[in-house]
């Protein structure tokens, strides 16, 4: 069974403001179709969690462009392309700090930043929509049993046990789907995952994926921390 309910996934585009919460961090490129837990604790994003609760319950998890440490209170540079996210569970903590669950809706490309008005960043940004560039049918589906099968060769050994694997890579997940999952479970670097955030044409983002797959690491990523394929990894912290 998928970590979620397919309603869970509809997003009304008509009914979204595009003006979106921000939430950046160093370390986690977030994708549509995951789920991530994530541990809130500073003020600022407290407050932008409360306001995200109070209304649609979106936000909008951006990245980090490097350099950030020098100004991480401030208003250090963006990676252009972030996800919308959904709350779909929160618990509040004794002393104020939230545990929740994200859901990864859409690309979304953060088109301008509006002058700070709370104690968090807020922007506005234009929804991105996956699209199929080609008509070639036959090919993608070689694209995917290709992708999927080089998915579950770069699983740590033990791990196509687990039944939400096994139930992944034997099932019709749309290739888009598919794409995102991967890409955000397996450690691949960090310039690599931005990228495949920015790419909405699922059949480019399918290849460049399997490319980053059969190619070797120069040995130097930047560090996306250190989670295991999952569907729930470990807590990232703000």
């Amino acid at each position: 069974m998928l970590p979620w309910n397919v309603e869970d996934l509809t997003f009304d585009q008509t009914r979204f403001s595009g003006k979106a919460r921000l939430f950046p961090l160093p370390d986690l490129v977030m994708f549509p179709h995951v789920m991530q837990p994530l541990h809130i604790y500073e003020p600022r994003y407290r407050d932008l969690l409360n306001a995200a609760l109070d209304s649609d319950g979106l936000i909008a998890m951006s990245v980090l462009e490097s350099g950030w440490e020098s100004n991480y209170e401030g208003r250090p540079a963006l990676i252009q392309h972030a996800c919308l996210g959904k709350i779909v569970t929160h618990q509040q903590t004794d002393d104020g700090q939230y545990n929740i669950l994200l859901l990864g809706l859409r690309r979304v490309r953060i088109e301008k930043e509006l002058s700070p008005a709370r104690t968090y960043r807020e922007a506005r940004v234009k929804v991105l929509e996956d699209f199929y560039c080609s008509e070639n049918d036959a090919e993608r589906l070689s694209l995917q049993a290709a992708l999927s099968r080089k998915f579950e060769q770069s699983l740590p050994a033990g791990q196509p046990a687990n039944p939400a694997f096994q139930e992944l890579l034997s099932s019709d997940v749309p290739l888009g789907v598919l794409t995102d999952l991967v890409s955000f479970a397996l450690p691949l670097d960090f310039t690599t995952k931005c990228a495949l955030l920015g790419e909405s044409d699922i059949d480019i983002r399918a290849k460049m994926l399997l490319e980053a797959l059969e190619s070797p690491t120069d040995g130097k990523p930047r560090p996306v921390g250190s989670r295991h394929p999952s569907y729930l990894p470990p807590f990232s912290l703000n």
